[in-house]
């Protein structure tokens, strides 16, 4: 099936987009969240865009797992959208997981898909030269994970001041 990145810096509209997007599709609607609640101020987030996508949508929670997530849900007349790979990356660091495994495994899953994914990413290689390792260490992690994903998806867009710019 067809499979869409879109990618964007923070606060771009990548996810408001990617949503609006989703909200078109005349099936089922499932949310695939990586992440995770560490804070009152990621609790508020999560349940700000919750509230925000409404009824409509089924939410599942893969902060890992994002192969199995698909596989377990794609199906004719299901939409996921997935959001967002780069909190997947950061949630593989610190579990210490095979990054480039897990990015072969998403890919491979994308490609059985039986329904449309959308996919969420942010842009982190535009701006300054992190000053620390693990920063570059995460920088670089997530722009070869958006290459991988990119390459593999059907249609590529980027987001900038809540427009879309077709890449692919």
């Amino acid at each position: 099936m067809t499979s869409h990145l879109i990618l964007g810096g923070a606060r771009s509209g990548k996810s408001r987009y990617a949503q609006t997007l989703a909200e078109a599709f005349d099936g089922d609607l499932i949310f695939i969240a990586t992440g995770e609640a560490f804070d009152d101020e990621m609790a508020e987030r999560i349940a700000h865009h919750r509230a925000d996508r409404g009824p409509r949508w089924d939410t599942v929670e893969a902060p890992l797992a994002l192969d199995e997530a698909i596989r377990a849900r794609a199906a004719p007349g299901k939409l996921l959208l997935i959001d967002c790979l780069t909190l997947w990356v950061s949630n593989l660091m610190h579990a210490e997981r095979d990054i480039v495994a897990a990015t072969d495994e998403l890919i491979a899953a994308m490609g059985d898909a039986r329904g449309p994914v959308i996919l969420v990413a942010n842009e982190v290689g535009l701006g300054i030269v992190p000053d620390n390792a693990l920063a570059r260490r995460f920088r670089d992690e997530a722009g070869r994970v958006n290459q991988a994903v990119a390459a593999a998806a059907n249609e590529v867009s980027f987001i900038a001041a809540g427009l879309p710019l077709r890449l692919k």
